[in-house]
């Protein structure tokens, strides 16, 4: 279910601003995303497991703050990243 070290820095200089940014929105809901994802497939399989339900919904709801503050921020980074990770909104 954890994310392997190659996906990670695959990700992060897929959406990273600079050469040694790590910690930007962009990157961040890029590397929440795969994790919901990837607890979205699990969920599929394990219907009853509420403990990492409820984790999910904590990362969906960090992303979704992520998301708000870039919004207010920065539209045009925002309707940018959203359209690349092909989320709604």
């Amino acid at each position: 279910m954890s994310i392997t070290a190659e996906k990670r820095s695959s990700l992060i200089s897929d959406y990273a601003r600079g050469t040694n940014d790590t910690g930007s929105p962009e990157v961040q809901v890029a590397l929440i995303t795969d994790r919901i994802v990837s607890l979205t497939e699990h969920l599929k399989i394990h219907a009853k497991d509420f403990h990492s339900r409820r984790g999910l919904l904590m990362l969906v709801g960090r992303r979704r703050r992520l998301l708000d503050y870039l919004k207010r921020n920065d539209h045009e980074r925002y309707t940018t990243l959203i359209g690349r990770l092909g989320l709604r909104r």
